[in-house]
């Protein structure tokens, strides 16, 4: 027997996150993992508190629920994420926690260094 997928209508096979190309085809949980920055309990998180489906395919994500994931990555703490949680805790110049994605990442790491 093969596996037969319905046609989504307006399913999307690449999305653009934070300049990264994202997979469609993949569950949102793992296709967020290509974002520089967004490992995967970061993602798993993102997903819960944007209500979105962990086990769902990314290309399904409408416009409302991908503008949900950027502001989340944005602004962690402001959406109820611990500071533990957070891949910048103590920043050198102002002592505040950030989660930093793609550019902004690499720029931070070229600061310090």
């Amino acid at each position: 027997m093969s596996l037969v997928m319905e046609r989504i209508p307006d399913f999307r096979h690449i999305l653009r996150i934070f300049n990264t190309n994202v997979e469609g085809k993949q569950k949102v949980v793992y296709a967020l993992r290509g974002i520089k920055g967004v490992g995967r309990r970061f993602a798993f998180l993102i997903c819960k508190k944007a209500r979105i489906n962990p086990n769902c395919r990314a290309g399904e994500l409408n416009e409302d629920q991908m503008n949900k994931v950027q502001e989340i990555v944005l602004d962690p703490l402001g959406h109820g994420i611990p500071q533990w949680f957070l891949n910048r805790q103590r920043d050198f110049k102002d002592g505040k926690a950030y989660q930093l994605a793609s550019n902004n990442l690499d720029t931070k790491l070229r600061e310090d260094l």
